[in-house]
């Protein structure tokens, strides 16, 4: 048998190559970079992961919790579009400050989900959330497990919902009655703009009742609106039965009284064909027959309106030139709303169904307003439709500047998310930091019953629940360490509505005497969400993030041409 040589000596290369490449991609790296593509990062242990994302979450609260309460801190942020916003209202803040860390993302989520839930106590999730993990870093810093840690906060959390319920002290019993949609709103308002917490619950309490139906608990946020007009103060603010729209009429018409109103979704104006084509006129006559036709056709629309008995035509698109002409030779109000959401605001407000063809409207189409009128308020024109048994109210703002009607709308949204709430569940707890400080006086006490490294946790998450009133206190002006010894004593002897008073020069009063209360569902809801979010993080124990997709990178300060536009 003859070998050929060329083929002896060919044989072993491809071997000894692939040796080469398979020890050059074994030898390359070690450990688990060597699972992932270069650029990949991977940290793990206590202090890489745990500690790192407890320092951030600690960070984010420590941005919040200046502005809780009452004497709150605003907040100058400048978004990547340069818009600039002055506020309190933590919701806004993370939307607006767009957190990119991991672990501080999950409390930015709690307080989002603490938002659509409940509306209200969003700096509670974010502020209680960084001091709960700053507690737990103290216990992993001792060489405790976060195993631990996790078992003696849940345990706390349970413990801690358990011990709410006896401590609610009033009862919102008729949901139709002014006075007491005051009381259950005017603490939020004060938490946000003290001073005009009085007027503006007025306000929130009165649209609230206009709207609200047999049934409480299926209470719509969306049926109270707001309208901003800069020019005047907050006390000369107003409720509408219906709607406020903030532009004047586009004809002659300024007032109707019991109109028929038609809504057309699509502008008023001659339709063009869908195919190009070609009109050729060959002299004089032809073109101002051309022209007449039109003219004919949108007459003869208009005049079918007022055959109709429409008074009002509102449009959802331009109305031309021609169209305005004639709904002002048949003395025809017209108003114009480009905004689609305003438009089915205002065909619920009116009972009509939006039109899409360009024809007189059927019967069942229209709706009806008992009276609409222009009035002018600071040089700004606003056109107003009052309705009977309205299932809209408009409370219409007024303040000198944008900032602050910004931040009195944000007040109010607030309180009419916690109007839906109480329709859900009517109970209140003592505010002012009362419900806290009385929540860790307890858990305190059973957290020395605890067996185990579990106590400790109870114990730290007693503590934690001492920075509510240690906030109110430093934010109002009070040295937080007496306010806190003060707090307790009063608490050891029984007084549970005892809480932090942040106008006179006392320390502590009585927040149930006070009117100063909480919502009972939202606090709970606030003390669910953090925890999950808070558990969340201390079961990290590794970091894994994969190389950054390529791409050519955005402009300076994020965005992109879109958002530039």
């Amino acid at each position: 048998v003859k070998f050929r040589p060329n083929l002896l000596t060919f044989c072993p290369a491809p071997a000894q190559s692939a040796e080469i490449h398979t020890g050059a991609m074994f030898n390359k790296q070690t450990g688990f970079q060597s699972l992932m593509k270069d650029g990949g990062k991977h940290f793990s242990g206590v202090d890489e992961t745990l500690i790192k994302n407890i320092e951030a979450c600690k960070n984010l609260a420590q941005i919040t919790k200046t502005s809780l309460g009452p004497y709150g801190m605003n907040k100058l942020i400048v978004n990547h579009l340069g818009q600039h916003f002055v506020t309190s209202d933590t919701n806004t803040m993370l939307t607006e400050m767009e957190v990119m860390h991991p672990a501080a993302k999950l409390i930015v989520m709690a307080c989002k989900a603490q938002r659509q839930e409940c509306g209200d106590a969003t700096n509670l999730v974010v502020s209680f959330g960084g001091e709960l993990l700053m507690r737990a870093e103290e216990l992993l810093k001792e060489g405790i497990h976060a195993v631990d840690v996790l078992k003696g906060y849940e345990l706390a959390r349970n413990k801690t919902l358990e011990f709410i319920e006896p401590l609610k002290v009033w009862t919102c019993k008729d949901m139709r009655s002014t006075a007491e949609l005051e009381k259950c709103v005017k603490t939020c308002i004060a938490s946000k703009q003290l001073g005009f917490e009085a007027p503006l619950a007025t306000l929130v309490a009165q649209a609230c009742v206009q709207v609200m139906p047999s049934n409480p608990s299926k209470f719509d946020v969306d049926s109270v609106r707001v309208t901003k007009v800069q020019g005047g103060n907050p006390d000369s603010s107003f409720v509408v039965e219906g709607m406020a729209i903030a532009r004047g009429p586009s004809g002659v018409e300024t007032c109707k009284e019991k109109a028929k109103v038609a809504v057309y979704a699509s502008g008023i104006e001659s339709q063009s064909t869908e195919t190009k084509g070609t009109v050729l006129l060959e002299n004089a006559e032809q073109l101002q027959n051309y022209t007449k036709g039109e003219e004919q056709r949108m007459d003869e629309f208009i005049k079918s309106l007022k055959d109709a008995g429409v008074d009002v035509v509102i449009s959802g698109g331009s109305i031309s030139e021609i169209a305005g002409h004639f709904l002002n030779k048949y003395k025809i109000m017209a108003l114009k709303i480009m905004s689609k959401f305003e438009l089915k605001r205002v065909c619920k407000t009116v009972g009509a169904t939006a039109i899409i063809r360009t024809g007189p409207p059927l019967p069942e189409e229209l709706g009806y307003v008992e009276s609409i009128k222009v009035e002018e308020y600071a040089s700004q024109k606003l056109t107003i439709l009052k309705t009977r048994d309205a299932k809209i109210a408009t409370i219409v703002l007024r303040s000198a500047s944008p900032n602050v009607l910004d931040e009195l709308e944000r007040a109010i949204d607030n309180a009419v998310n916690v109007v839906r709430c109480v329709g859900r569940d009517p109970h209140f707890l003592p505010g002012a930091g009362a419900t806290e400080i009385e929540l860790a006086h307890q858990l305190q006490q059973f957290g020395a019953t605890v067996p185990g490294l579990d106590q400790y946790a109870v114990l730290k998450f007693a503590e934690a629940l001492e920075v509510v009133p240690k906030i109110l206190a430093e934010n109002s002006g009070h040295n937080h360490t007496d306010a806190i010894t003060q707090l307790y004593s009063e608490h050891q002897l029984g007084k549970k509505n005892m809480g932090i008073d942040v106008e006179s020069g006392s320390i502590v009063l009585d927040a149930a005497e006070n009117n100063i209360l909480d919502h009972a569902e939202t606090k709970k809801w606030a003390l669910r969400f953090t925890m999950d979010a808070v558990l969340t993080i201390l079961q990290v124990d590794q970091i894994i993030m994969a190389k950054q997709a390529g791409g050519p990178k955005g402009p300076e300060g994020g965005g992109g041409a879109r958002d530039a536009d």
